[in-house]
């Protein structure tokens, strides 16, 4: 079977080299509140919210570029994990590739229904940004599963 919009094999390793460190960098720069001068970028931006002031569409704004750098990288890194081949790729992975993202936004909507219920304010805030990963990560773990299960049977098989 013919998969174009699948990454290379190889693609995973990188994604999880850049993911570990980067997911362990981001909850420290996220619960420790760490933004190092150097990058500090006047940057566009769509909307700008001044808390004392007028807000206004368009414009400029000075920004730590740390937060976009980490978030950027790890959902490409998550991207890269959870969407590159397998060594053999066929009808059966496909098929366990797509329950398994199926699976993983169901899974994700369900908490996140849960999170408009039961959290408010800035702990909702810390709830929406861990969202952003959820459903990658939801399925990365689902996946696997599922792969590990069906390695697991084969070799009983054999």
């Amino acid at each position: 079977m013919k998969s174009n919009y699948l990454f290379p094999n190889r693609f995973r390793k990188l994604g999880w080299i850049l993911f570990i460190p980067l997911s362990i960098l981001g909850i420290y720069t996220l619960f420790w509140d760490v933004a190092p001068s150097m990058l500090d970028f006047n940057v566009p931006s769509v909307f700008i919210d001044n808390m004392f002031g007028d807000d206004k569409f368009f414009g400029k704004q000075n920004n730590n570029l740390l937060d976009e750098i980490i978030g950027v990288l790890l959902i490409i890194s998550l991207l890269f994990i959870a969407f590159s081949k397998e060594k053999i790729e066929d009808e059966f992975i496909s098929k366990i590739r797509l329950e398994s993202l199926v699976w993983a936004v169901y899974v994700n909507y369900i908490i996140l229904i849960f999170s408009f219920v039961m959290f408010y304010d800035f702990a909702f805030m810390y709830v929406m940004i861990f969202n952003m990963y959820t459903i990658l990560l939801f399925f990365i773990i689902r996946y696997y599963w599922q792969i590990g299960g069906m390695k697991k049977i084969m070799a009983d098989e054999e």
